[in-house]
């Protein structure tokens, strides 16, 4: 399928134990457009809606075309500062390290947040949702890494889960040089380039996928507003979606052992059959799986 850095997140969660797979999926942005095999591809994956996270500068008219016409829905929702002062950290030049990185995702979710609110409650809707922005790394990156914080995946999954864009990156960076007609650095990913003319100095983290940039990323959040959860109900999103996220997300053993635990005791008890042999868990993921794709067109 043409869409670079294209899986599911889940795939880090490869036994299911906290996180359904099928429901969330990310990517880069199509290039140059969503084709029809594409849009076929999304459909048979049970993916409804798209979350398109890039500013307006950035996106053309017929990107998803085909998708909308096949019935997929396209919410935009732009992950650019809502006030251009609300990033108090470093800006984009003055980022150097790992962390830097970490805490700019933190400040530019803050700075975004009718769009992040936007993106959740989509993520929350029927069907599987696809969140993409330019190269699938940044904004895709930390709103992924929010909602999988909210289903409870851990911290070293969800880091497992961002580096993996890094083996797309030299891929990622040449189509988005030739998208928007200009060399980034030298070419070479996590060289910091000089600045002359036709060579914009990247900052060496931004052509990266850090671990350590998503770690702190979740840090600072949790150190600002406790939890993904606390995060993002400041953002404006309901209670109701973030349950409706989690009833969506939450692998089916962890929901159950939820449930069960919020009953009485004897109801608890009554709930379970008696002598009852436990049943070694198999796994509700393969990475190798892939769905068959149908002859004809979406339908709508």
């Amino acid at each position: 399928m043409p869409l670079l850095n294209f899986r599911d997140p889940a795939s880090a969660d490869p036994r299911g134990e906290r996180i359904r797979p099928g429901i969330l999926f990310r990517s880069a942005q199509p290039d140059p457009v969503a084709d029809a095999a594409t849009v076929r591809e999304l459909y048979t994956r049970g993916i409804r809606v798209i979350v398109d996270l890039r500013s307006p500068d950035e996106r053309g008219d017929d990107d998803w075309a085909a998708a909308e016409e096949a019935g997929i829905t396209v919410v935009r929702a732009p992950i650019v500062p809502d006030d251009t002062d609300a990033i108090a950290g470093p800006g984009i030049a003055s980022l150097r390290t790992s962390a830097d990185l970490g805490r700019f995702y933190a400040d530019l979710a803050a700075s975004a947040p009718t769009a992040v609110a936007d993106a959740v409650r989509a993520a929350a809707g029927p069907g599987a949702a696809l969140l993409h922005c330019a190269g699938g790394k940044d904004r895709t990156g930390l709103l992924v890494a929010l909602l999988l914080e909210l289903a409870g995946v851990s911290d070293d999954k969800i880091a497992d889960d961002y580096v993996r864009t890094a083996t797309a990156l030299p891929e990622i960076l040449a189509a988005l040089a030739t998208r928007h007609r200009i060399a980034l650095n030298d070419g070479a990913v996590g060289d910091e380039g000089d600045g002359v003319a036709g060579r914009p100095a990247v900052p060496a983290p931004l052509l990266q996928a850090p671990r350590e940039a998503i770690e702190v990323f979740l840090e600072t959040m949790r150190a600002r507003h406790g939890s993904a959860e606390g995060f993002l109900l400041g953002c404006g999103v309901e209670a109701a979606a973030i349950d409706g996220f989690r009833a969506k997300a939450v692998a089916e053993a962890v929901a159950e052992a939820a449930a069960e635990a919020a009953l009485p005791a004897t109801a608890a008890a009554a709930r379970r059959p008696a002598h009852s042999v436990t049943a070694a868990p198999q796994p509700v993921f393969s990475a190798s799986s892939s769905p068959s794709r149908p002859a004809g067109e979406p339908h709508s």
